[in-house]
């Protein structure tokens, strides 16, 4: 079965209707051509831009040169109200100080310390999914659930905590402001001209920090009074940057968590909805999925991940199809070459996941739903050198490690309890603005297992 993808648009179109195609939906605004091309080309009025391919050129941006290509401030133009000067955002000197502070939260011997916060969501998200009967959107609660994870590994209160509960509802009315379109990401201006944003967006942006600002405060307090408890917030509040021995202020803090809660919450909700469809779509894929998780002890530790060798396959393959965020953007610092192509200063540098996993040069039959491709010899070598879902090199995403434990986990814990099942006439349709989502939402029917 070949799950949905959007129709890619005429090959040429004028900038005034690129614009057009892209505020409606960044992947059927590109050409077809993207899914064979090794690099392209693309110029306006304002910049020159280029979708980057091949793997070595790939490799040189993210890998071997990354403070060559920074992150584009194009981007940010449209994140900024939120994000502030988060890592996401952030270049130089500052990124490399956050990330002194921030990655020793995400090591390794943390994913077992998160555990039971990420277990405890999930098990909340089987038990409310109980009551659904009939057609529903499993979008909501896929958001839901990776917000609770998020809160509780983050600062130990479930998404029922009130303060957890108003973050989550203004995020959801941000994220219907798509915050990302912003003109400033298409037309150049100066520093000193203001940015102009919408209402929503600032007013989205503003009510959220303020309610982060009132956790961080009160972790601050928490922390200077000894009884702070042992999570991620807690730990990164108490790094110091080992060069400068600087800890993150509350502004800096509020930032970052801001951050988590955009990456950690929305990409996960993604990828769990899609995998979810792309189950119920593919009842001989549940049912394998089903015999791993009936493995799982009734609560299962984090050793038990390790019965889940096919399930996490299967997030892997969602997220080669699906990947939450379909593009990244750098800049070129200085005059490069590519391809024997000139590369200006200050152009566009265009790395995307979505076109990377579905490239026809790369995956055999690449727009197939098969988890077991990684288990191929096409399989093995595509996965080093044509899959980013978390980007690559210095700036790979924190949570990337975090994330491939969640997705699976959800995963088992839902199909040992449920039989999913797809809406006929309710067929997904991907589109992105921010992230990978669907047009209408994600319509499934869940069955309670005899067994569960």
């Amino acid at each position: 079965m070949i799950p949905p993808k959007p129709k890619a648009r005429a090959e040429k179109v004028s900038f005034r209707q690129y614009l057009k195609l892209f505020r409606q939906d960044i992947l059927s605004a590109q050409p077809a051509k993207l899914y064979r091309a090794w690099m392209a080309e693309y110029r306006t009025p304002f910049f020159r831009s280029f979708l980057v391919n091949q793997p070595s050129l790939v490799k040189r941006v993210l890998n071997d040169e990354p403070m060559e290509f920074p992150k584009s401030d194009r981007i940010a133009e449209g994140l900024r109200p939120l994000l502030g000067e988060s890592v996401f955002l952030t270049n130089g000197d500052t990124w490399l100080r956050q990330r002194r502070i921030i990655d020793p939260a995400f090591e390794g011997g943390r994913l077992k310390d998160t555990f039971p916060a990420m277990l405890a969501a999930g098990e909340a998200m089987v038990a409310e999914l109980a009551d659904q009967e009939g057609p529903f959107d499993i979008e909501p609660f896929a958001s839901k659930g990776a917000a609770d994870v998020i809160f509780r590994t983050l600062f130990s209160i479930p998404i029922t905590h009130e303060t957890a509960a108003r973050v989550f509802s203004e995020f959801q009315a941000y994220q219907r402001a798509q915050p990302i379109l912003n003109i400033a990401a298409f037309i150049p201006l100066p520093k000193w001209v203001p940015r102009v944003h919408r209402r929503r967006t600032r007013e989205g942006a503003r009510a959220i920090r303020q309610l982060i600002t009132v956790l961080t405060a009160k972790r601050q307090a928490e922390i200077a009074a000894g009884t702070a408890p042992d999570d991620l917030a807690t730990k990164i509040m108490t790094t110091a940057d080992p060069v400068t021995g600087e800890t993150f202020a509350t502004g800096e803090m509020v930032d970052q968590v801001a951050i988590f809660f955009l990456a950690g919450h929305e990409t996960s909700a993604t990828a769990l909805g899609w995998a979810l469809w792309l189950l119920a779509a593919n009842p001989e894929v549940r049912d394998r999925v089903a015999v791993e998780a009936a493995q799982l002890p009734d609560v299962p530790e984090f050793s038990d991940l390790a019965k889940l060798r096919f399930t996490k396959d299967v997030f892997r393959e969602t997220l080669r199809l699906y990947p939450p965020v379909p593009m990244m953007v750098r800049e070129a610092a200085c005059p490069v070459r590519f391809r024997e192509r000139d590369v200006p200063q200050g152009s566009q540098i265009v790395l995307s996941p979505w076109h990377l996993g579905r490239h026809e040069r790369f995956w055999d039959n690449p727009d197939a739903f098969d988890p077991d491709r990684f288990q191929t010899e096409n399989g093995k070598t595509c996965l080093r050198e044509a899959y980013i879902p978390f980007s690559s090199g210095p700036r790979v995403c924190t949570g990337a490690g975090f994330a491939m434990v969640e997705g699976p986990l959800f995963l088992a814990l839902l199909i040992r309890a449920y039989e999913v099942e797809i809406v006929p006439d309710r067929v997904p349709t991907p589109v992105a603005h921010l992230t990978v989502r669907s047009k209408d939402g994600i319509w499934l029917r869940l069955r309670r297992r005899q067994s569960a």
